[in-house]
């Protein structure tokens, strides 16, 4: 039981070009691309939310950043 060899892989890859074809495997990249893009750009957002969710509520702390918020 041998693993995949390098002309295995090369045999394959040829099948699925002639398959698909070159259009829709570069859609098929693209739409991949797209989706871990946004899946990460979800994750970012979503830890955004939980580190102001951390921040401390009182009235001294939004008085602070309501007068950073001034100067900007």
């Amino acid at each position: 039981m041998a693993g995949l060899s390098i002309w295995h892989v090369l045999i394959f890859a040829i099948v699925v070009i002639l398959l698909f074809g070159t259009s829709k495997l570069k859609n098929l990249g693209k739409d991949v691309g797209g989706a871990v893009k946004d899946f990460k750009k979800s994750v970012r957002d979503e830890d955004a939310e939980q580190a102001a969710l951390k921040e401390p509520r009182t009235i001294d702390a939004q008085v602070k950043s309501a007068e950073s918020s001034v100067k900007s």
